[in-house]
């Protein structure tokens, strides 16, 4: 059997333990092997593989945790649920003030609607009331007295006594029909009632209305004095149906079915 002049034959099906060279070669390529997949733990020495895992380095930066979704939802809903309460509140708060707007709009509606009542009430009584021609006086001559000193036989209205310069005031409201010199009666100022009836104010110093002027209760028309045919110093009042003489009314039935007190 021819044999090769360089080696020895193998025999054929036989396991031998590799050389050196052999070893060495296959534990190169075992690390590059390991190196290209990047699995580097199983190589490990049994010493180095049981070493503690070092500490995470300290940088100062907030770890960030991963929420779950059902956990989101949570936050989610309860910012939801906070915002819609708020809401809610200032509808709230402002539907208060709103309220509080109108009412104390009606309550000041109501005050000046009650004022304004009130006004045309104490109006109404005052332009409805009477009072005496010339206050604190005394009759001197009452309506009806007979005599010559009258030119229709008897008086045709009431005397208060009054001192010259003493006020003469309007009996009730009512307009100035005439203001002015009458004759007999001197300086005379005669009025249309708002009742419709009449009244004069005669014999005075000094005339303080015009006609056409309107009057209240009480309105200071003139003084007292001794202007046409007197005697002396007095104020002559009439009552009248119309601003012509001859028809007069009793001056104190007048004033008292009126309220005023004599």
């Amino acid at each position: 059997m021819a044999t090769c002049a360089t080696g020895k034959n193998r025999t054929s099906g036989k396991h031998r333990r590799p050389g050196r060279f052999e070893r060495t070669t296959a534990r190169a390529a075992g690390v590059a092997a390991i190196t290209a997949t990047g699995v580097i733990g199983t190589l490990a020495a049994p010493a180095l593989a049981a070493e503690p895992a070092a500490a995470p380095e300290q940088t100062g930066f907030i770890p960030v945790v991963a929420v779950g979704s059902t956990v989101a939802d949570e936050i989610d809903a309860q910012a939801a649920a906070q915002e819609q309460s708020a809401y809610e509140a200032e509808a709230l708060r402002k539907a208060a003030e709103e309220a509080a707007r109108k009412k104390a709009a009606e309550e000041a509606k109501e005050k000046r609607e009650a004022e304004e009542r009130a006004a045309r009430e104490a109006e109404r009584r005052l332009l409805g009331s009477f009072v005496a021609p010339v206050a604190g006086s005394n009759l001197s001559t009452s309506y009806g007295t007979g005599g010559s000193l009258w030119s229709s036989g008897s008086h045709t209205g009431a005397d208060f006594t009054a001192a010259t310069g003493t006020s003469v005031r309007a009996v009730g409201a009512g307009t100035v029909v005439q203001a002015g010199w009458g004759g007999a009666y001197g300086n005379q100022v005669v009025i249309r009632m708002n009742d419709g009836t009449y009244t004069q104010y005669a014999h005075m110093s000094s005339l303080s209305v015009s006609a056409g002027q309107t009057v209240t209760p009480g309105r200071q028309i003139g003084l007292s004095g001794a202007t046409g045919n007197v005697t002396g110093p007095h104020l002559h009042f009439e009552a009248r149906s119309t601003p012509e003489y001859g028809s007069d009314l009793d001056p104190v039935g007048y004033l008292r079915s009126r309220g005023v007190a004599l």
